[in-house]
């Protein structure tokens, strides 16, 4: 891997006319026209180059803002370079970690003048992104990564949401790295995934047909029982009246001063105790009658819930079953002394906008030394080897060296126990002093900015994390198999954390929510 990631044979890359092609040739004659120092600095401009081998799925992309160019890598190394410019003074490109969140062939601005910007990928939702435009040579976009026409065209099709992105501000590129720390995959445990998932998704289905059951019954008997309280209220108004008639007729009978008055007295206290028997036996009756109508609302209601939290159970167990198919991305922060989890579920966010990551795994880690920096550094499981898997690292921030600083971090077992077994290539580990960006969402994987490097074309944008309602217990997924999809909303507006933490002007990712304590 050493020798592929650091030999490279440069190659003309394809352009295309039309517009790209008059940009490209509005830039050519524009040279021909540049003093002499302003040239200079345009012909140290990197070239576009291809690996002369057969290229794999791009696992990550480093930018540097150094060399204002990018480098796309597949499991053995370097495949595609090309010159890029990045944000202008005051308009930064933020250097930090991001993955692809969107993809919009023929995206236009809604930010600047709806400016083309073609096979845009965007890394933020507040509007950073990698797209097609014009290079003068060096930084002069509002933030965004501009890279060749032909190359972000040639790119497009081959990038996944999710891909990590790395914007470093001085040159960077994965290394070979091994650790005890890093996941080992167990063979086993990966076979069983999808016996398991599908085992998992009929229990849920199963489940799911249950809480639908015993919610209609509950629903049901409420119904049946709720003319209860008035038909019960008008009985006792019945028996309250004759009970007070009962009364009167008691009282008139004993002010009763002659034998006529007497006998008419008595007569009405006969028909008053009468009526009041009536009452009280249809009170009883109706009373006795609605205790079995009131214990099956009981019964059902209490069917009803243990039912829901079984199906939530299930459907849980399910989807993270149907995770440990997918790659894990683990984020530990020196500045917040917690560990993160994500995985990619591919279900598209509700709102049309990307893809809606699973964030359940939120716990605190020990870190030795904490006052002591760590550096910015991803770890990334390259592909897979008869032992496990290959790793590399790249490290964007100085601090302690890679070793050092995982050497330093004790993770809970429980969490490693959790997603080791079943990580795959292309799964990560990521350890940085920075907190997790406000941009960090639940249709985000990691996003961190370096609070030390300018960030100016970032913290001008607001973070555009949308308002609505996330949790569900049916889900979004109405088809599929029949259960779809529940998701736990965990922070699509973060707060902001302590002012003194904000460094740079910008808010920091921190949940709204309470700790998680159920694992995966």
């Amino acid at each position: 891997m050493k020798n592929l990631m650091t030999t490279a044979q440069s190659t003309v890359a394809m352009r295309r006319w039309g517009p790209p092609g008059i940009v490209t040739l509005a830039a050519m004659v524009a040279f021909a026209t540049l003093g002499p120092a302003t040239a200079a600095k345009q012909a140290r401009q990197a070239a576009e180059a291809v690996a002369q081998r057969e290229a794999g799925e791009p696992i990550m992309a480093i930018v540097s803002i150094k060399s204002q160019q990018v480098t796309f890598y597949d499991a053995d190394g370097w495949i595609l370079r090309a010159p890029v410019s990045t944000g202008t003074t005051g308009r930064e490109t933020p250097a930090g970690i991001f993955a692809i969140v969107e993809k919009d062939k023929d995206h236009r601005s809604t930010m600047y003048d709806d400016a083309w910007m073609p096979n845009m990928q965007r890394i933020t939702w507040n509007g950073i992104a990698l797209h097609g435009g014009p290079l003068p040579g060096y930084a002069a976009s509002h933030g965004c990564v501009r890279m060749p026409f032909g190359f972000a065209e040639n790119l497009f099709d081959k990038t996944n949401i999710g891909m990590r992105v790395i914007i470093s501000p001085n040159d960077a590129a994965p290394v070979d790295f091994s650790h005890p720390s890093l996941f080992v995959p167990k063979r086993e445990a990966i076979a069983a995934v999808p016996s398991r998932a599908d085992k998992l998704s009929f229990e849920a289905e199963e489940a799911t047909r249950a809480a639908d059951e015993t919610k209609k019954a509950a629903a049901a008997a409420a119904k049946e029982a709720a003319s209860l309280p008035a038909s019960l209220r008008k009985l006792e108004q019945q028996k309250a009246r004759a009970d007070a008639e009962l009364a009167f007729a008691d009282k008139t009978l004993a002010n009763a001063k002659t034998d006529p008055a007497r006998a008419k007295a008595e007569e009405l206290k006969q028909k008053a105790a009468t009526k009041a028997a009536d009452a009280t036996t249809q009170l009883d009756a109706a009373k006795t009658a609605a205790q079995p109508k009131r214990d099956a609302v009981a019964a059902t209601k209490e069917a009803a819930k243990v039912a829901a939290a079984k199906k939530a159970d299930a459907v849980k167990a399910a989807t993270d079953a149907k995770l440990a198919l997918e790659p894990v991305s683990v984020y530990i922060s020196r500045a917040t002394q917690k560990l993160y989890v994500r995985r990619n579920t591919h279900k598209p966010a509700p709102d049309g906008g990307g893809e809606v990551f699973d964030t359940s795994i939120e716990v605190p880690v020990t870190i030795r030394n904490p006052d002591q920096p760590l550096g910015t550094h991803i770890f990334t499981a390259m592909a897979k080897t008869d032992t496990g898997l290959r790793w590399s690292v790249v490290s964007i921030e100085s601090g302690d060296d890679a070793k050092n600083a995982l050497d330093r971090i004790t993770i809970p077992q429980e969490v490693w126990d959790r997603v080791g077994p079943t990580a795959l290539p292309r799964s990560s580990i990521i350890i940085s002093d920075e907190p997790l960006s406000s941009e960090t969402n639940y249709r985000t994987e990691f996003v961190a900015v370096l609070s030390n490097h300018p960030q100016g074309g970032f913290i001008t944008r607001k973070p555009t994390a949308p308002s609505m309602d996330i949790a569900s217990d049916d889900g979004w997924d109405n088809g599929g198999n029949g259960f779809g999809y529940f998701f736990q909303q965990r922070d699509p507006y973060a707060q902001p954390v302590n002012p003194r933490r904000q460094r740079g002007g910008y808010q920091y990712y921190q949940s709204t929510q309470p700790m998680q304590r159920n694992w995966w």
